[in-house]
């Protein structure tokens, strides 16, 4: 039977960014974003089953290696991999990363699915990337400079939103002092203190939940703090009076453009805090970053499209207005301020020969002035 560790192997010499495994079918792989059967016998729901102990018990010995001290004699280590695998038995989803020893980390999704056990395995570099390194434009290390304010990272999932959230606070790390503390669930990219000190909180592991974390934090002397997603009303709260109190706050939205984004933070909140809310956010936010992955024309892997929203006064304007049309407009004249639309972005990819016309068309914001954009160039 092949094990977890050979299958990753075949997914890192494949340069596949997931690995997809259920009962009945080989293991997938995704590359370059498509969709790889593998050569491999399709799966049996026994063989599921211990791969996903297998996971289980690799995630249990990073948990006994960082976090447990052997050397106290009155210490009973929980059985971490039986309760894992008894909440999957129930039901349950199960989050898990592990690390491969001067490989690479795994993030893990165990679930069931008609009664067997399913995985899907997320592949991640063990170093952050810099922002260069990932073709990202250097804006990014300007926003990841600024002192104060709420930067966010969108788009949709698997566009590579938390390599790029690592990118910019390994910038900060690199360039600058100061305290940086990250809420994660999972904690995915790991750092190493340089001229920073970074805090990684793992919810469910350093903290009880998202909230417990977000409303302690303020009281840890932070200088940037990073919020892996915003997934609520609380946490987006939270975030604002962080950046609104002086700290710079990274962290992610799955949403599929910068003005997208605006509204679906104002919109999340009561009808009767909008109007709060929309002051409130224009004046914390530094800038939003949308982004896709595309397929490279020449097929040697992925280059990102990136939409940028720079909080200029026009911007703030139109933000507190509530007109995400004038916000989108300003995003497309405001060049001079770093800015562009993804239309934007994806027509001088094909001008550049990177991408091919149809991939755009088929991530345009807007199909139809894309097609205009392409026909003029």
């Amino acid at each position: 039977m092949i094990n977890i560790h050979e299958l990753l192997e075949l997914a890192i010499s494949q340069r596949a960014s997931d690995l997809l495994m259920k009962a009945g079918s080989p293991p997938a792989l995704r590359i370059n974003g498509d969709l790889v059967l593998t050569e491999i016998a399709p799966l049996s729901t026994m063989e599921m089953s211990e791969l996903a102990q297998s996971v289980v018990h690799s995630a249990s010995r990073d948990y006994y290696l960082n976090l447990v001290n052997p050397d106290d004699p009155g210490h009973q280590e929980p059985d971490i991999a039986g309760q894992q695998m008894e909440r999957l038995a129930h039901g349950e989803e199960v989050d898990l990363v592990f690390t491969i020893p001067d490989l690479v980390r795994v993030r893990c999704n165990l679930f069931l699915q008609q009664n067997s056990v399913a995985a899907a395995l997320r592949i991640i570099p063990l170093r952050p990337f810099k922002v260069e390194e990932l073709n990202l434009p250097p804006i990014l290390n300007d926003l990841a400079d600024a002192r104060k304010g709420l930067v966010l990272v969108t788009g949709p999932t698997g566009c590579g939103k938390s390599t790029t959230l690592a990118a910019m606070i390994q910038h900060i790390n690199e360039t600058r002092e100061g305290n940086i503390i990250s809420i994660e669930d999972p904690i995915e990219y790991t750092f190493q203190d340089e001229r920073c000190m970074i805090y990684q909180r793992e919810v469910g592991r350093d903290t009880v939940s998202y909230d417990s974390a977000l409303f302690s934090v303020l009281r840890q002397c932070p200088d940037v703090i990073m919020i892996g997603e915003m997934r609520n009303v609380e946490t987006m709260r939270v975030a604002m009076m962080a950046a609104e109190m002086g700290h710079l706050v990274l962290s992610s939205v799955h949403t599929i453009s910068a003005s997208a984004t605006v509204d679906r933070i104002i919109n999340a909140f009561p009808d009767a805090e909008q109007n709060q809310v929309r002051f409130q956010l224009a004046n914390v936010l530094n800038g939003v970053i949308s982004q896709r992955l595309m397929k490279r024309a020449d097929g040697r892997g992925r280059i990102p499209s990136v939409e940028i929203l720079i909080n200029t006064p026009t911007v703030r304007k139109a933000i507190e207005e509530g007109s995400s049309s004038d916000v989108y407009t300003a995003l497309r004249e405001g060049r001079h301020f770093g800015m562009n639309t993804m239309n934007q972005a994806l027509e001088r990819l094909v001008q550049a020969k990177l991408i091919t016309p149809e991939d755009a068309m088929h991530n345009a914001g807007n199909q139809q002035e894309l097609r205009q954009m392409l026909r003029r160039s």
